[in-house]
Parts: C-alpha cells; structure tokens; sequence
C-alpha cells in the first residue's frame, strides 16, 4: 500500500506531480509536505509561476524515505535530516542555517538481531529515544 513505509510504493511513469497526487501516493497531508520542505533542504519540488508545487520521481521517494525515518524509525527532524545529509552527500548539500554534520559520528544502528528479547528491545528503544532527546537538546545550544 502507498506510504506504509514497508514496501516499493508503485510511482506512475510520469514527470511531474501536483501536491494532492504526491499526498495520495505516500498517504501524507498537504501541510506535511509543505512542512518538510521547510525543515529538509534537499526535498524541494519545483515551482511554477503561479507558486504551484511540481514533484519529480526523486522528491516523492524522498518524501516515503523521511516518512519512514520519522514516523517507522522514530527519527527527531533533526536526526533525520542529518541522515538524509550523510546518505544523500553532496545532492543534500548544507544551507547556511543548517549545523555541520557531526564528524566521526557512528551510522544510525542497524535494526536489532532477532536474538534480541522483546524486553530488551523496548529498553533500547527507550534508550535510543532518550539519547536523541538529549542530542536535540544540545543541537538547540
């Protein structure tokens, strides 16, 4: 199903896509997009000369790829757009008012091996969501 962030979502074979078809396809809100246009440099649709939104094939994968690292892997903004940053390298670019990445920072863990009890897995998933608490916190300072 489009945007349940599991699977391919199927893309028609066209160009360009008006907002209310990028929305049916990854099953997200107007103001969402327009939201993470704001907060995601590297997603930016092009614009008529009337201000209406044209997003290629690239900018709807981008959009499944932030769904997914927010809302599946649980990603604060700014993680997420500092991931998207290291994978997408230069195509992401920086903006002025965006922090360098961090150097020397691991990669974003892997998902957790099937040996790993469901007790275990809560605890660290709460662990993982305290540490990027605290990592958003000082990203504010």
């Amino acid at each position: 199903m489009a945007g349940n962030g599991q699977g391919v979502t199927d893309i028609p074979d066209k160009m360009y896509f008006r907002i209310g078809e990028v929305c049916r396809l990854t099953a997200t809100k107007p103001f969402v997009l327009r939201y993470w246009e704001t907060e995601f440099p590297m997603l930016q649709p092009v614009k008529t000369p009337k201000g209406h939104r044209l997003y290629r094939r690239q900018d709807i994968e981008l959009v499944l790829e932030i769904k997914r690292l927010l809302y599946r892997e649980g990603f604060t903004i700014a993680g997420a757009r500092r991931h998207l940053r290291e994978g997408f390298g230069v195509r992401g670019g920086n903006s002025a008012n965006e922090p360098a990445p961090v150097a020397a920072r691991p990669a974003p863990a892997q998902p957790m091996a099937a040996a790993v009890s469901g007790a275990e897995r809560k605890l660290l998933l709460t662990l993982r969501d305290e540490l990027r608490a605290i990592l958003t916190l000082l990203e504010r300072k």
